[in-house]
């Protein structure tokens, strides 16, 4: 009896043993996690105020309507797509300084993060871009600059020096190094067109004494007005033997009067245009040669030197540019590349 007892008291505190070890682990078990809160989910809202958002770079030509200026539009275009920005392309219907700052305002109106100009007059936007410039916008040239002051850099295509030297001497050539010559120009006040004048003027003055510029006219970049302007140059000098176009309307505006007046091969025609405009009067004879750079290019290169600056990025010489190529760096001046010469023998090869 009494080791029956034993056996049973043994065996129940066994039981208790094993209850309460049971039930320790239970409630271990139970409360391994003691807080619990479920993560907000982020509204798509607050999601997209963290996203930077895309610049907006307003570029302004001298004048829009133009190939010339048309193909730089195409590059500006192809460059905000290739790197996420916006841009607003647009320019004054004729090339006029006072049409130019309208536009130039309805851009800071827009608040646009940066203006890219090519400059119709150097001293009469300053006050417009100055303006920009305290409201927050940076401010850049291309193509045609403004005064320093008025901003940060200039992207020029060539240099000025070796396009106006260049210019002067594919006519020298093309007229044995004698005789009259006049030049068509764009606007008067165009800082790009004066500064090659002046090189064309020096080159000319100091290499070839036989000739003689007779007349400097404007043609406003207005495509009937230049062809006027050869007409009347023709009228007023008989014995015209060269023309300079160093805005993109002159040389076809020449070349097509020296055709129609039976002057073809008399009257030398040169100058800045593109080769698509100067084509058929190069292939006649109406023309001996045409000297450009990429407008297209010029457009990208823009836009990335504009992206690059919003970014915190000034330019470097030699820094290669996709799509563009190698550019230099001086000072606050980016130059793009040299210049391209289109003649009978070449002007098929290219398309712009």
């Amino acid at each position: 009896m009494g080791s029956l007892t034993r056996k049973t008291m043994t065996m129940v505190l066994m039981f208790l043993l094993f209850f309460v070890s049971a039930c320790h682990n239970q409630k271990q078990d139970r409360y391994d996690v003691i807080y619990r809160m479920e993560p907000v989910k982020a509204s798509s809202s607050s999601i997209e105020d963290k996203e930077p958002r895309p610049f907006t770079i307003g570029i302004v030509p001298k004048v829009t309507g133009i190939p010339y200026f048309n193909v730089v539009e195409d590059g500006a275009v192809e460059a905000a797509k290739d790197l996420n920005v916006n841009v607003i392309y647009d320019g004054p219907l004729i090339a006029d300084a006072e049409q130019q700052i309208k536009v130039i305002e309805d851009m800071i109106k827009r608040k646009v993060d940066l203006l890219a100009i090519s400059a119709n007059d150097p001293k009469r936007l300053v006050p417009v871009l100055t303006q920009a410039k305290e409201q927050g916008i940076r401010v850049i040239t291309w193509d045609a600059d403004t005064l320093p002051q008025a901003r940060e850099l200039f992207v020029n295509m060539v240099d000025p020096e070796t396009l106006g030297r260049h210019l002067l001497d594919t006519l020298a050539w093309t007229m044995g190094e004698e005789g009259e010559y006049a030049i068509m120009t764009g606007a008067l006040s165009a800082s790009n067109l004066n500064e090659w004048i002046k090189w064309i003027r020096y080159q000319q003055t100091h290499y070839y004494p036989g000739m003689e510029l007779v007349e400097i006219a404007a043609t406003d970049d207005n495509p009937q007005q230049a062809y006027e302007v050869a007409r009347e140059l023709l009228n007023k000098h008989p014995d015209l033997k060269g023309i300079i176009g160093n805005s993109s309307v002159g040389p076809p505006a020449a070349a097509q009067v020296v055709s129609e007046t039976g002057k073809k091969g008399d009257i030398k025609v040169v100058g800045l245009s593109t080769p698509n405009l100067m084509k058929s009067y190069l292939q006649d004879g109406s023309a001996q040669m045409a000297t450009l750079w990429s407008p297209k290019k010029l457009g990208y290169l823009t836009v990335v030197i504009a992206k690059n600056l919003l970014e915190g990025n000034l330019p470097v010489h030699g820094q290669e540019i996709e799509n563009v190529g190698s550019i230099r760096f001086n000072g606050d001046v980016v130059i793009m590349g040299e210049p391209l010469d289109f003649t009978r023998e070449n002007v098929s090869q290219y398309d712009f």
